[in-house]
């Protein structure tokens, strides 16, 4: 055998090795696209149900907002009534009452909320 001959098998089970490792690349790379292509479909999804979510947030953060200010509106006119109801109708240590109904109507609200906590627990 001559050298040209050895080096024709030489690079021809060069260039097989070659297009094996090639074909085996290639098939690897669509696997991998696929894969990606999937992971990207979820992830479009998964976007889609976060906005939606943050949508349904904001406008539960809006209600609560309004909640607010019309609990604040109450309190403020409770406060004036009572203060007012203190002033003119009830004697002197009645005056502090303004600032006792408040503070007692919370601690009775965390009582009441504790006693049902209690209740959920022992269920």
């Amino acid at each position: 055998m001559s050298l040209t001959q050895i080096l024709l098998i030489i690079l021809t089970v060069a260039a097989v090795v070659a297009v094996v490792f090639l074909v085996r690349l290639f098939i690897q790379l669509r696997r991998t696209a696929a894969e990606a292509e999937k992971t990207l479909v979820e992830a479009r999804a998964l976007a889609k149900s976060l906005h939606e979510l943050d949508l349904s947030v904001k406008a539960r953060v809006e209600d609560v907002g309004e909640t607010l200010k019309a609990s604040r509106k109450a309190a403020v006119a409770i406060s004036e009534v009572s203060t007012l109801v203190a002033a003119k109708i009830m004697p002197a240590p009645a005056k502090y009452l303004p600032y006792i109904l408040p503070v007692a109507r919370f601690v009775f609200q965390q009582m009441k909320k504790r006693k049902e906590k209690e209740k959920s627990n022992e269920q």
